[in-house]
């Protein structure tokens, strides 16, 4: 599908081989005991973008669940990340984790410098498919992941509800 949005300073070429499941889980992990050791950039940006370490509760379990996620930020400035899973047919564990409003009426992000709050918003409609073409305009892969799977994949909104002091 050929986008009418131009890339932003956001884009980034995949130069990379996608990741099988199971790697991105394990390379998940190991990025995420990373993430919570420093604030270098090496850790923080990987492959040309921004990292976000997002805390879910699980919905069956009530144990705390990290992942680190890339992130795009849309034309407000709110970080944006997509439950791709790398095109998988199930939508990834911690974005039905975050769905569960019972369990998750907030998350925790943690960005590179801080912490926060965020009232997690799943984009709709509309709102969706325009973010869905900016976001392709600079981040391609994305739409072979979704040639890969029947489900629409989601995209959710990170904002600033409440920072968290260090």
């Amino acid at each position: 599908m050929e986008s009418d949005v131009n890339p932003t300073d956001q884009h980034v070429d995949q130069v990379w081989d996608t990741p099988s499941h199971s790697e991105i889980i394990e390379l998940t992990k190991s990025h995420v005991e990373a993430m919570e050791m420093t604030n270098d950039d090496l850790v923080w940006v990987q492959a040309g973008m921004h990292h976000v370490l997002l805390t879910t509760i699980g919905r069956k379990t009530g144990k705390e669940h990290k992942v680190a996620l890339p992130t795009w930020k849309n034309q407000d400035g709110d970080r944006i990340v997509v439950a791709s899973f790398a095109g998988a047919t199930a939508n990834p564990s911690w974005f039905t984790n975050l769905k569960d409003k019972q369990a998750n009426p907030k998350v925790k992000i943690q960005v590179q410098n801080g912490k926060y709050w965020s009232d997690a918003q799943i984009l709709e409609s509309d709102e969706r498919d325009e973010t869905w073409r900016r976001l392709c305009a600079d981040r391609a892969w994305y739409e072979t992941y979704q040639g890969k799977t029947d489900r629409v994949i989601p995209l959710v909104k990170l904002p600033v509800t409440e920072q968290i002091e260090s």
